[in-house]
């Protein structure tokens, strides 16, 4: 199976074809794939989807897909990397930092037919692919503001189409309950508590989490996760049911050495003072 790289973090690409020129392929970057005009069939995953003029597709990293054409086709890709978004963050508004637009690329619901857009949005999509196509034949196209914001747009408008056929994206939204869950079930795995980590697992940009959590609870999310872990070491040492050898692999640390500077710089005590307290 041939997998595509690009580097550019943005690539706007326009062909014309009758047969398509790649067999069967994935990619390490996403794609927007809106037809501009023709027809046949998009072999989707194990999905064999027929398109038409003014269809949309999204596919991400996991994807593998080819263009069966019956009709001669024009093809418009807007093909971006994970740093195309997280570069441009602070253009974006809180709730495309929350359900990102890689979110949307990998939803499933969007893989097994062609999106449904009512005739406005259809419209609206439309011209806003021919905004990009206009803008394209600028230079320095993957920093411009303009050409961000009109891309954003498009995921605006499957946000709604989503909306009105009551289909919600896959792990989008966030449950403050489980964030605090997920922390205390994972306090002893430091590398699991990792805010990439986190992140990744609800589904919300690495970039906008520490803001999100300091907003929602009052306390960094670093802070936060030091007092948990040295209140539960202080525990474990008052309990005296553990080594401090024991301690220090329970929660992570390479050695006792490293768990007692740790305890220090948090409390300014030693584990050994606790005992005396």
């Amino acid at each position: 199976m041939k997998k595509l790289n690009q580097f550019d973090t943005l690539v706007i690409d326009e062909f014309e074809e009758d047969q398509y020129h790649l067999p069967r392929h994935s990619h390490t970057y996403y794609e927007i794939i809106y037809i501009i005009k023709g027809s046949g069939i998009h072999q989707l995953n194990q999905n064999l989807i027929p398109y038409k003029s003014g269809d949309l597709f999204l596919l991400s990293t996991d994807d593998e897909h080819y263009f069966d054409i019956k009709k001669t086709t024009r093809f418009f890709f807007i093909k971006f990397t994970d740093t195309y978004f997280n570069s441009n963050k602070k253009l974006a508004c809180d709730e495309f930092l929350l359900n990102t637009p890689e979110n949307f690329m990998r939803d499933k619901s969007l893989k097994e037919n062609v999106l449904k857009l009512d005739s406005t949005c259809a419209s609206i999509l439309k011209n806003t692919i021919d905004n990009i196509r206009t803008y394209n034949s600028k230079s320095n196209i993957s920093t411009s503001p303009i050409a961000f914001y009109q891309i954003l747009s498009i995921f605006g408008l499957i946000k709604e189409s989503l909306q009105q056929q009551n289909i919600k994206i896959t792990g989008s939204g966030i449950d403050n309950d489980q964030i605090i869950s997920y922390i205390h079930q994972n306090i002893y795995k430091p590398k699991l508590v990792l805010i990439k980590n986190i992140a990744a697992h609800f589904n919300i940009s690495q970039g906008y989490f520490g803001t999100y959590f300091k907003r929602n609870f009052t306390i960094s999310y670093r802070e936060y996760c030091n007092k948990l872990r040295t209140q539960l070491i202080e525990k474990r040492i008052l309990n005296k049911q553990l080594s401090m050898k024991q301690i220090a692999y329970e929660f992570g640390f390479t050695d006792e050495s490293h768990l007692s500077n740790y305890f220090k710089k948090q409390r300014n005590l030693k584990p050994s003072e606790v005992k005396k307290t």
